[in-house]
């Protein structure tokens, strides 16, 4: 199917345009202390007296999962997806997290309900070495129906200038390395909601539930992170959310060099390979739509691939860099061969 994701309620295209008109409404002044950042993941903005950091600011959302978890009345463990996307975005610049901030809108206010869903944004700062110093409860009723909600975050974390990836070091012959996604994560479930009832939520699915899977948590990439870097150069990361490999990774490279991915490397979680069959996702859109197994990608020399692999269990070579000719794409996924 066709822009199956459009149909379903979002579209990519629009959302980038939109980024598009910001950048060049906000071109004309930006703040003497204001950083490029990589590929915009984030933001960066100039430590106050000392010229060698900088302080890294990403501020996102948790999406239409909440809706998912609100038909299942399971809270527990959307603010630790909140948490550890803003935490995954700052990665990509080498940042350590420092503290973050959220915003919980409700139509109707259930003291219970959100102390479930703070206290999993709390315990994911605390698993990733972050302050949590604060945030608003919004109480909204005509804008949120009673039993709907929204949760946000921001996140501010440091990062040392001169260790920052950076992508005019990617050469072609470097290798890419994967971390495994376990699920959607906290993109694709406008388009999963659209092919899954909320009726299927409760049935069996593998050896657990179609709910169990589509509230499998966002983990944070932190600390595999962190152990590769320790044993391998690091050139550039990416966090694949929305957008996937194809619109992800490019803002990792260099004009002179693309990504190709070979999707025998790596596993597809069950509940993407039924959306995609669901969804008749045609190949281009499924690696446009959702992560398809890889929720975070980082590129080495390929003499560093054994030591990045032995530094984090679950991590795999999933592409190599190669030439880039004008007009070629940044990214291309070879697929399996079972794939329609």
């Amino acid at each position: 199917m066709k822009d199956a994701y459009a149909q379903a309620g979002v579209n990519i295209d629009a959302g980038n345009r939109a980024v598009q008109r910001y950048r060049d409404l906000t071109a004309a002044w930006t703040h003497p202390d204001q950083l490029g950042s990589l590929g915009g993941f984030s933001g960066l903005f100039r430590l106050p007296g000392d010229a060698k950091r900088a302080l890294v600011g990403s501020t996102d959302g948790v999406g239409t999962k909440l809706l998912v978890a609100a038909a299942l009345r399971r809270y527990e463990t959307v603010g630790a997806d909140l948490v550890n996307h803003c935490v995954n975005d700052i990665l990509v610049t080498g940042a350590d997290p420092l503290f973050f901030l959220d915003y919980l809108a409700v139509g109707k206010l259930d003291p219970e309900v959100a102390a479930l869903i703070v206290s999993g944004v709390h315990q994911a700062c605390r698993g990733n070495g972050c302050a949590l110093l604060g945030g608003e409860t919004a109480e909204m009723p005509g804008v949120y129906r009673e039993d709907h909600f929204d949760l946000a975050g921001t996140i501010v974390g440091i990062v040392e200038l001169d260790a920052m990836p950076d992508p005019n070091r990617v050469q072609p012959g470097d290798a890419i390395v994967g971390l495994p996604a376990v699920g959607l994560h906290t993109n694709g479930y406008t388009l999963a909601r659209a092919v899954i009832a909320e009726s299927e939520y409760g049935s069996s699915f593998g050896a657990a539930t179609y709910g169990d899977a589509l509230l499998a948590p966002h983990p944070s990439y932190l600390e595999p992170v962190r152990s590769i870097r320790r044993v391998a150069d690091v050139k550039t990361m990416a966090h694949i959310t929305g957008g996937g490999l194809l619109e992800n990774v490019p803002r990792t490279l260099p004009d002179h060099a693309a990504a190709v991915f070979e999707q025998t490397r790596w596993d597809v979680p069950a509940i993407m390979t039924e959306i995609v069959r669901r969804a008749e996702l045609a190949h281009e859109e499924r690696y446009r739509t959702l992560n398809m197994g890889v929720g975070y990608t980082l590129i080495v020399p390929i003499a560093d691939v054994g030591a990045a692999l032995s530094a984090a269990p679950g991590a795999r070579v999933v592409g190599f860099v190669q030439p880039r000719r004008d007009g070629e794409p940044r990214v291309m996924v070879r697929p399996a061969r079972t794939e329609s």
